[in-house]
């Protein structure tokens, strides 16, 4: 488990799976002789040989007077076309819940976006019948991002929408807002579009110190050095880059740590220039 500090703010990872290797499907260009262009990314987010590391994780936010997890990974038992996917059954509630959280005391949930291995545990199987995993809690998605999914559902991956994001609507626990809404005083929405169309990601302000929690925006740290490396997942991949370059240009050397969504331990540093162009991630190890 690890923990960040930003002023009054702690934010906590907690993982559901993580993996090297694999990740060619979604991120094609990152082979493994391109990787190993990238010196920099060893050991952390990379092996020897240019196999990407990867993480599917939770990330807790808690503020003076909120709770909010941001995105909800995969989940159990839920049909996924994808075989390392399909079926889980994981630690991850027993695992939140040894980290201090207790999913009833969970006020605010927060989907960067409406993707497979961001909303699955939204939602946990009773009884045969799919309920919120957070009943106590108001769901946050963007408006935008809500109105593209509900109106273009696709199940290459499964039965996403219905097993993890209408059950909540129709619980009533949904709240379609807007791409830079104001979650609580330390925490807010950034729009970060092209991934898919209503993508954000958080930022969280606390006495001086910010965070930025990235979604997928960027996927994996290659993408600092190679923002012209798209993501097969990506909805507009022309936007997501413009987005990514506009992203890392604000953030470079401006002391904000990002946090990824999927990137491997330590998840976290700080953007900066490299001598050969573009950027890089310093976790400061």
């Amino acid at each position: 488990m690890q923990t960040w500090q930003i002023g009054d703010v702690k934010i906590t990872r907690v993982v559901e799976l993580e993996a090297t290797g694999g990740s060619k499907f979604i991120l094609p260009d990152a082979t493994r002789d391109a990787c190993q262009e990238l010196p920099w990314m060893y050991p952390h987010f990379m092996d020897e040989a240019g196999n990407l590391k990867m993480s599917v994780h939770a990330l807790v936010v808690q503020t003076p007077d909120r709770c909010i997890v941001v995105d909800t990974c995969i989940g159990n038992d839920k049909q996924r076309n994808v075989p390392t996917w399909n079926m889980l059954q994981t630690t991850f509630l027993k695992d939140l819940e040894a980290a201090g959280f207790d999913r009833l005391a969970v006020d605010t949930v927060m989907c960067t976006h409406l993707h497979v291995d961001h909303v699955g545990w939204n939602t946990m199987l009773v009884d045969g019948a799919w309920v919120p995993t957070f009943p106590n809690a108001r769901y946050l998605v963007a408006e935008e991002e809500w109105r593209y999914w509900d109106a273009n559902e696709e199940e290459g991956y499964g039965p996403i929408l219905d097993d993890s994001v209408r059950p909540i609507v129709e619980a009533g626990l949904m709240d379609f807002v807007g791409m830079t809404h104001q979650v609580c005083d330390e925490v807010c929405l950034e729009p970060t579009p092209g991934h898919t169309p209503g993508h954000v990601s958080v930022h969280i302000t606390s006495r001086g110190e910010e965070a930025l929690i990235t979604g997928d925006c960027i996927h994996h740290p290659c993408q600092m050095s190679r923002t012209d490396w798209c993501s097969s997942a990506d909805y507009d991949q022309a936007q997501g880059e413009v987005t990514r370059n506009a992203l890392l240009e604000r953030y470079v050397d401006s002391g904000v740590l990002v946090i990824g969504t999927h990137f491997a331990t330590p998840t976290a540093g700080h953007v900066k220039v490299r001598d050969e162009g573009g950027y890089w991630l310093d976790v400061g190890a």
